[in-house]
């Protein structure tokens, strides 16, 4: 947890269909196998006949089959933010974390509200889908806060921005920057995340990561980091810790 008006402290979107609880995420499958069944026909043969054997099997979905990430210029293969349907998908939202933070003279820590938007279906205005803190129930349980049908070949784009001492501070998003970043199941993260046991790693997000400081999450699964308080990519505090978004992907 951390805001750059006070000591440091610190505090990141993703895809998949299980239950919005870190131990859900711990007990991901990664990669996720094939799975399916085997039945004969007659199930009872005479001697010197045979069965007919049927296979049913299904194979698992990886996300990138259903979209594409770029940076901010439209780059393929880059560290990018934006997420581009292939075809049309139901798109669940949680928040992993917020953790803006300021810190009392007692030692004691203070969330700072924090705004989660997005733009997407060729939207060229945003929509908040969060405005709240890392205390509320919604994060704390990691609970859907919304769920939104997007459109094929539409730029799906996040942002997010913390409000302190009246005002609401630089609004950082996957098309003016590097603040915001995505990544999917398997990706290693970037070298300023704080590894999976630095003291620095918030909580949260430990259950969503390995020892090896790669993204463990569920194969349909997007994971969105933002930094929202620092621009200075040599500061500690530039961690992408600010405000975490788990995507779930499924289709209609």
């Amino acid at each position: 947890m951390k805001s750059k008006h006070f000591a440091a402290a610190a505090a990141v979107l993703a895809l998949s269909s299980f239950v919005p609880t870190r131990a859900a995420a711990a007990n991901s499958t990664i990669p996720s196998i094939p799975t399916g069944s085997l039945t004969a026909y007659p199930t009872e043969v005479q001697t010197g006949s045979k069965p007919t054997l049927t296979w049913n099997i299904s194979y698992p979905s990886v996300v990138k089959t259903f979209l594409t990430i770029t940076n901010g210029t439209g780059v393929t293969g880059a560290v990018g933010a934006t997420v581009t349907p292939t075809q049309n998908l139901i798109c669940d939202i949680r928040i992993l974390g917020a953790g803006v933070t300021t810190q009392n003279s007692n030692g004691t820590i203070n969330y700072i509200e924090t705004a989660g938007k997005i733009r997407y279906n060729g939207s060229s205005s945003w929509t908040t889908i969060f405005d709240g803190k890392q205390t509320d129930s919604i994060v704390q349980t990691q609970g859907i806060i919304k769920t939104l049908n997007v459109t094929s070949g539409q730029a799906m784009n996040f942002g997010g921005q913390y409000y302190y001492n009246g005002s609401w501070f630089t609004f950082f998003n996957s098309t003016n920057g590097s603040n915001v970043q995505t990544l999917v199941s398997g990706d290693a993260c970037p070298s300023y995340i704080p590894a999976y046991n630095a003291p620095s790693l918030e909580t949260f997000l430990k259950p969503y990561l390995d020892a090896s400081n790669k993204v463990r999450i569920g194969p349909m699964d997007v994971v969105v980091f933002m930094e929202l308080t620092h621009t200075d990519k040599t500061n500690p505090g530039y961690d992408f810790q600010d405000l975490v978004l788990l995507l779930t992907f499924r289709t209609p």
